[in-house]
């Protein structure tokens, strides 16, 4: 719809202006690992374009950059192993081999409030303990759900049709071109010391069972009103 990546900067800088009216003392913002003002990507432009306002805000902050998110309701690792449940051959983009480093929602969220608790200006990178090949992370959700499948090297293109073509019959973006562009340069690995401590691996093994039965959708989620109860 009207959501752009220029519009959640704009909004950011509503909310920073709302907060210093209110007197907010602090202020924890939730970035993304490797933003930058020239990448050829919009989501990492406007990441890097809205640290840049939280740093001119005057307010005291703390500016946390998680990499790949798991956790409880994950969206993205749950559709990778809905996809796995209902195909042999999984669609990976290029070779595969591009590193991603998971980290939990529990361990962010555990950053983000003893950042909220400091009183030095902080940026932190808050990566997982695990680095894995994005191929290897398929393999691990595909072992936790019991499925075998074999991965299929192409390019970034057909995996953007072809999740264009899921997406239209669920109603939803299953996939952005941010997305993938960022995987294969990536954008989601930390060269910092990681700060979070549980692990991707026994997490997934732990939640195989219930990962992928169904569909989570971002946009009803996030996007669309909530359902009166």
């Amino acid at each position: 719809g009207q959501t752009t990546f220029e519009r959640a900067v704009a909004n950011t800088r509503v909310l920073l202006r709302a907060a210093r009216e209110a007197g907010v003392r602090r202020l924890v913002h939730v970035s993304v690992t490797s933003p930058s003002l020239d990448s050829p990507l919009p989501y990492f432009r406007g990441k890097a374009a809205a640290e840049d306002d939280v740093r001119s805000s005057g307010l005291s902050y703390a500016i946390v950059r998680p990499t790949l998110v798991f956790g409880p309701r994950d969206i993205l690792v749950n559709n990778i192993a809905w996809g796995l449940r209902r195909t042999s051959v999984f669609p990976v983009a290029g070779d595969g081999r591009y590193r991603v480093q998971p980290v939990s929602v529990g361990d962010v969220a555990t950053i983000c409030a003893d950042a909220a608790s400091a009183s030095e200006n902080l940026v932190l990178d808050v990566a997982g303990p695990e680095t894995l090949a994005y191929e290897e992370l398929i393999g691990l959700v595909a072992a936790a759900v019991q499925r075998r499948v074999r991965i299929a090297h192409v390019s970034p293109r057909v995996v953007l049709s072809l999740a264009r073509i899921v997406g239209a019959v669920r109603r939803d973006v299953l996939l952005t071109p941010e997305e993938p562009a960022g995987l294969q340069a990536e954008l989601l690995v930390s060269n910092q010391t990681p700060l979070g401590h549980d692990s991707f691996r026994s997490w997934v093994a732990a939640n195989g069972e219930s990962l992928g039965r169904g569909y989570v959708s971002e946009l009803a989620r996030n996007f669309r009103p909530y359902d009166p109860l």
